[in-house]
């Protein structure tokens, strides 16, 4: 028998069509992309009501998603999800953290060019992505671009330019396409440590932001917003493993913030970059509170920080899922 795919159609550049203000998103996709793989597979599709372009993304557009996949992942032999480029990692992140204890394979894939246009990278994406999917049946979240698989968390969009859109600097692909050979898999899945099925819904009150520490006025800068702001989880991309300005004024305001129960997780701006206790520089950052992200990525911290705070997570409770999740070796210090 055929295996049967649940398609989510969310937008995105794969489906867009040309209008008076530049590209849009369109339904007409869903009436040909996946006919030339009817005879391998059975599609079934849902169309999102309004298809968005994924710069609008929202915690609302997450919640929608993640109820219509969990009624259908347990119908179904494998999920293909069409997303934007510019946030598909984020949300790839986000089902992989929230879609506790999946037993079957979800695939995020989209494209840099149109499906019609010339030269488009969508019909080889496409066909990558049903190729995983009828042959694979790993339970994990994956995205499928460019003739490659790349595991869900650490993975980043790294390119505008060509159809190598995404990569995942800590993990790597895990196998790679050509329409010849098929899929061969270069790398064993780094599956988390095992859970009972749950699903984590993301709560729309949950505010996470971002500060990039760079030379200069950004640390007192980010000292006034931990002061005065409403974010409930913070990420600092600090420099290097993890290291950042020991100003007095900016380590009181990180050990206030986190006194109050703020969650602030320390990543690194490098591609490849491990948050942990190597240099001194980085000591008081961690005793004022500070969880350590090891090699955490930006679109996994927010993922992971959404639903931390959509939870009520605890410092310690997030360590202790950045263990889960293999990004730490040990507890952070």
């Amino acid at each position: 028998m055929k295996k049967r795919i649940f398609v989510l159609y969310t937008g995105g550049t794969i489906g867009m069509q040309q209008s008076g203000q530049g590209l849009q998103p369109d339904t007409a996709l869903a009436g040909s992309a996946l006919q030339p793989y009817a005879d391998q597979l059975d599609f079934d599709w849902h169309i999102m009501q309004p298809l968005i372009d994924s710069s609008a993304l929202t915690v609302q557009n997450w919640r929608d998603w993640l109820a219509i996949l969990a009624e259908k992942i347990p119908q179904y032999d494998g999920i293909l999800v069409l997303h934007g480029t510019d946030t598909m990692a984020y949300t790839a992140n986000l089902l992989a953290l929230a879609l506790q204890g999946l037993d079957k394979p979800v695939v995020l894939t989209g494209s840099q060019l149109p499906f019609n246009a010339p030269d488009s990278d969508a019909p080889h994406n496409l066909a990558a992505a049903v190729a995983l999917l009828e042959c694979d049946d790993t339970p994990q979240v994956s995205i499928v671009f460019n003739g490659k698989q790349y595991p869900a968390v650490g993975s980043s969009k790294v390119s505008t330019e060509t159809a190598a859109g995404f990569d995942n600097p800590h993990f790597g692909a895990l196998a790679e396409w050509t329409a010849t050979d098929g899929w061969k898999r270069v790398a064993e899945a780094r599956l988390p440590d095992a859970v009972a099925p749950k699903l984590r819904l993301p709560d729309t009150a949950a505010k996470v932001v971002c500060h990039t520490l760079i030379p200069g006025f950004a640390a007192t800068a980010l000292a006034e917003s931990l002061d005065t702001g409403r974010a409930g989880a913070v990420i600092v991309q600090s420099y290097g493993h993890g290291n950042a300005p020991d100003d007095a004024g900016f380590i009181e305001a990180v050990r206030r913030y986190t006194g109050r129960g703020g969650l602030l997780l320390n990543i690194s701006q490098a591609a490849q970059g491990c948050v942990a206790a190597v240099y001194a520089q980085g000591s008081a950052l961690r005793a004022a509170g500070a969880v350590s992200g090891g090699k955490c990525n930006l679109e996994t911290a927010t993922a992971l920080l959404t639903l931390a705070l959509s939870e009520g997570w605890t410092a310690s409770q997030l360590a202790d899922e950045l263990q889960r999740l293999r990004l730490t070796e040990t507890a952070p210090a």
